[in-house]
């Protein structure tokens, strides 16, 4: 480098073109400078990978609960509102004065109760059998929406039920089939209570993309389930639907006023409470961890610019003699350091926003590849593999990457500062 250049950059102010093309310079490989060369891919390599897999890991637990929230308070309510003092005889009324209540979707008397099915093939499996009115029935858009086979046109004249689709294959049945519902809670005789045993034909299947609910749940008119578990002329429960789910609080006094008697209310987050806070504590540790990955990376640019400081030495004290100052030493190896984190950081995040865009092709392939089922559905409850990006996560994880790369470059670069040209020879 001619002292003419060093002259010519000195006054334009820090980052200018001469230390710009010094630190690319810096980071070009050389044959004998491929020691450091091997140590920057592999932290750009370690920084791209690491945020990668943090954006992919919080879409798909973003994806994972919201998924999962969709479904469970698309099935169930939001709201369940029991009687306290006496049999809810009065659930027509009482729903219909819900219903009316400002901000309440609809409100659905219910009859909850446990059987055991039995259909043309399997030993048989235990089911919830839902007790609720066809129209009733047609406003939860998640099953009425998703009908696969048969109607729910007739659901209220006939003895037909509906049932989900895992089921429908666990049992071997198809619209028109008949299943078989075995309940402890039958007749009362002179030798004690009989199982009841029925056989009820299949109108509907339905499939709401939740193995745990595709795989249990037995929608039953009204009318036959109050016979079916010897509770004519009443329900066990209310289910209120909300516009925001978030704000049941404030309608529960109002429903209660509503109602005009004495109510117990269990609202979804009372429910599902363990659910939800397993899922966000895995979900924190989950970014703790991963973190690591882009914390290595970091350390790994650290080993690099060390050893770039210590063979650049030479060049530094000639950078030094020439005119150079202690803060253009420092921008140079600063830049040289923050563009691997930078560059690292921004191919991370192409990366992560493709995977998130393709994730269930590539499940699809590696299951293929591997001739199993990766997620599978009986075990992780949705058919497919969801994913959810967040901009502000995204935002954060761009920023937390950034921030460790360039706290890796300080000691490097203060360090390379700090040497004076006598110094600095002895690198040479």
């Amino acid at each position: 480098m001619s002292q003419a250049a060093v002259k010519e950059a000195r006054p334009a102010g820090p980052f200018s073109a001469f230390e710009r093309m010094v630190a690319w310079r810096y980071l070009r490989s050389r044959r004998k400078e491929t020691v450091i060369s091997v140590i920057a891919s592999i932290s750009f390599l370690g920084i791209m990978l690491g945020v990668a897999t943090l954006i992919v890991v919080m879409a798909v637990m973003n994806g994972f609960r919201a998924e999962l929230l969709t479904r469970i308070l698309g099935i169930n309510g939001h709201l369940i509102v029991t009687p306290v003092d006496m049999p809810l005889e009065d659930y027509a009324e009482v729903a219909k004065r819900i219903d009316g209540v400002s901000g309440v979707k609809y409100a659905i008397p219910l009859i909850d109760g446990q059987a055991l099915a039995q259909g043309n093939v399997g030993s048989g499996t235990g089911v919830l059998v839902r007790g609720i009115r066809g129209e009733d029935l047609s406003r939860i858009a998640l099953v009425a929406d998703n009908i696969r086979q048969g109607s729910l046109a007739d659901f209220d004249s006939g003895e037909g039920v509906a049932i989900g689709r895992r089921m429908a294959e666990n049992l071997g049945l198809a619209v028109g089939d008949i299943i078989t519902l075995i309940s402890p809670e039958g007749d009362v005789t002179p030798l004690g209570t009989t199982p009841r045993l029925k056989g009820y034909p299949v109108t509907a299947i339905f499939e709401v993309g939740m193995s745990e609910y595709d795989s249990s749940i037995v929608y039953m008119p009204l009318s036959e389930a109050q016979l079916y578990f010897n509770m004519e002329g009443r329900v066990q429960s209310i289910e209120v639907y909300v516009d925001d789910p978030d704000g049941v609080d404030a309608l529960k006094p109002k429903i209660e006023a509503a109602a005009q008697r004495p109510i117990y209310m269990t609202d979804w987050r009372q429910r599902n409470q363990t659910f939800f806070s397993a899922l966000q504590v895995e979900r924190n540790v989950m970014f703790m961890i991963l973190t690591l990955i882009v914390l290595v990376a970091a350390l790994n640019i650290i080993s690099g610019l060390v050893m770039l400081v210590k063979d650049k030495g030479h060049d530094i004290a000639i950078l030094r003699t020439m005119g150079a100052t202690r803060g253009a030493i420092l921008r140079i190896f600063l830049m040289t350091g923050a563009a691997i984190g930078v560059v690292g950081t921004l191919a991370g995040v192409a990366l992560g926003v493709v995977i998130c865009l393709n994730i269930e092709r590539i499940r699809e392939f590696f299951s293929w590849l591997s001739g199993t089922v990766l997620f599978n559905p009986e075990l992780y409850f949705l058919s497919q593999l969801p994913a959810r990006m967040d901009a502000g996560e995204t935002l954060s994880v761009v920023a937390m990457a950034l921030i460790l790369s360039f706290l890796a470059t300080l000691f490097p670069a203060w360090r390379a500062a700090r040497l004076d040209p006598v110094e600095a020879l002895r690198y040479e």
